[in-house]
C-alpha cells in the first residue's frame, strides 16, 4: 500500500511539471509545435474565398449541355430553408417509373425574370417497371441560392411534367 501510495504521488508531481514547463518533450501539448502566423497570397486564387474553387473539376460533372434529363412527372413538395447567405430549396417528387437516377434542379431562364425564378426538376430514367409505389420514384434533389442571387426575388416556383410548385415571400 505505501509503495503505490508514494508511486502515485511522484507520479502526480512529474506530470504536474510537465504542464509548467513550456519546452518540455514530455508534455503532450508541445508534440506539434505553437502556432505562428503566416502571410497568405491571396492573388494566386483569384477568387474572393480561396475555400471555393474557381471551376469544377470536369471529369465528375461534365457539362450542363451535356445533360439530358427528362421533367419528373409530379412535384409534390417545395421548401426554400433559409440559412446564413442564402437559402436552399430543397425539391421531392414522383417520377413516372421506377429508377431515376442523377436529379438535377435545372433553370428555366427563358421563363425566369427578375421577380421569378423559375427551376424545373429533372432526372435521367432508366427503362424501370411503372407499376411500382410512388415511394420507388420518389427523389430528391436541393441548391443553394446567396442571399445575392434570392435579391429582388418574390417568388420561385419549380415545374414538373404535370405540375409546378411555387412559393411566394
Amino acid at each position: 500500500m505505501k509503495k503505490s501510495l508514494s508511486v502515485l504521488i511522484v507520479a502526480g508531481v512529474v506530470l504536474t511539471g510537465c504542464g509548467t514547463v513550456r519546452e518540455s518533450r514530455m508534455n503532450p501539448f508541445n508534440w506539434f509545435g505553437g502556432s505562428e502566423p503566416v502571410t497568405v497570397n491571396t492573388a494566386a486564387t483569384g477568387a474572393d474565398n480561396p475555400l471555393i474553387p474557381a471551376r469544377r473539376a470536369s471529369i465528375f460533372r461534365p457539362g450542363e449541355e451535356d445533360y439530358a434529363g427528362w421533367p419528373v412527372e409530379t412535384i409534390e413538395e417545395l421548401l426554400i430553408e433559409r440559412r446564413p447567405g442564402g437559402a436552399i430549396i430543397r425539391v421531392t417528387g414522383i417520377a413516372d417509373r421506377a429508377g431515376p437516377f442523377d436529379v438535377r434542379i435545372v433553370e428555366d431562364e427563358a421563363a425566369s425574370d427578375s421577380d421569378t425564378l423559375v427551376y424545373e426538376l429533372q432526372a435521367l430514367q432508366s427503362a424501370g417497371p411503372r407499376n411500382v409505389g410512388p415511394r420507388a420514384r420518389m427523389v430528391t434533389a436541393a441548391i443553394w441560392l446567396t442571399e445575392q442571387e434570392l435579391a429582388g426575388i418574390r417568388e420561385i416556383r419549380v415545374q414538373g411534367a404535370s405540375n409546378a410548385r411555387v412559393s411566394r415571400r
